[in-house]
């Protein structure tokens, strides 16, 4: 039977993506819900760029693998995913002019990063003074949108495809070692923008392995106002736990892996869990050990 591994994860971090703008205004990439409200997000092709980027840096990740020789920038058509950890794990399109193209679809999916607290028009008024006043020249000035949220993002993750690829298949060795890695950089996942480096590790995770493909707690991920501090929704955790596909029970497949000291509700988070909580670094030991045996290394 085949195994899906899928983790939903809260973290904290600072305005994580910008679009084109206007004038001298930086504006962050949001969403509109019906209600008007906006919250921001951080797009699926920015958290895979400082994946694979954290990849190579940590993990030596084959990145020289792309080039133009097509007029396209796309991967190298001679190389396959046996030479590239980044094609393997998120897929790949290559064009060919008068022979249409070739795609892979991802083995590791991930959604965008969506901020759990509505956006509310900050914006940082800056200018280049510091400069300026070394050549006793004009400022120049600009505005920038600023965010500080928790945000929530889904990983869905097809071990069977993993190291597949028409006739090209990995040893299982390296399939899993290519998952272990991937889980080690989100473990410590951070992203480099405008100057600042922003910690996009996880403060809260749930999830496990399973023997359905789907991204079960994806939107079933909220907030709640507290006192001093923010507390998870764990209703919409209960209906997404009460799921059973296949003689797959969602609620004994789930762990949850948390931050102590963040969120105001953890005592009920660890009463619902009980032995399933877990702190976030056992989660994705956990994670690991339980794709290990499925690959049987």
């Amino acid at each position: 039977m085949s195994k899906t591994a899928t983790m939903s994860i809260i973290f904290q971090a600072q305005s994580l993506n910008y679009g084109e703008g206007t004038s001298n205004i930086s504006e962050l990439k949001k969403l509109t819900r019906g209600n008007g409200q906006q919250f921001t997000v951080a797009s699926r092709q920015c958290l895979r760029y400082d994946i694979a980027r954290l990849g190579g840096a940590l993990f030596g990740w084959n990145l020289q693998v792309v080039d133009k020789s097509k007029g396209t920038v796309q991967f190298k058509d001679e190389l396959s995913i046996k030479d590239s950890e980044e094609m393997d794990l998120f897929g790949y399109m290559k064009t060919k002019e008068g022979e249409g193209g070739k795609n892979r679809s991802a083995a590791v999916r991930i959604s965008f990063a969506t901020s759990l607290e509505a956006y509310k028009n900050d914006i940082e008024f800056l200018s280049n003074k510091g400069l300026a006043d070394r050549i006793n020249e004009n400022a120049n000035l600009a505005n920038i949108e600023q965010h500080l949220s928790y945000y929530t993002y889904t990983i869905t993750m097809d071990l069977d495809k993993v190291g597949v690829d028409g006739e090209v298949r990995l040893d299982n060795e390296t399939r899993y070692k290519r998952i272990s890695q991937f889980l080690d950089v989100v473990k410590i996942l951070n992203r480099e923008i405008r100057g600042r480096l922003e910690n996009l590790s996880p403060l809260f995770v749930i999830g496990g392995v399973y023997d359905f493909p789907n991204p079960l707690f994806l939107g079933r991920i909220k907030l709640l106002g507290a006192k001093d501090s923010f507390a998870i929704d764990l209703e919409p955790i209960k209906s997404a736990m009460e799921v059973s596909v296949l003689d797959c029970k969602v609620e004994e497949k789930t762990f949850v892996g948390i931050v102590s000291g963040l969120f105001a509700n953890e005592d009920e988070i660890k009463d619902l869990f009980k032995d399933k909580t877990l702190s976030v670094n056992q989660f994705f030991e956990n994670m690991k050990k339980q794709i290990k045996t499925y690959y049987g290394v």
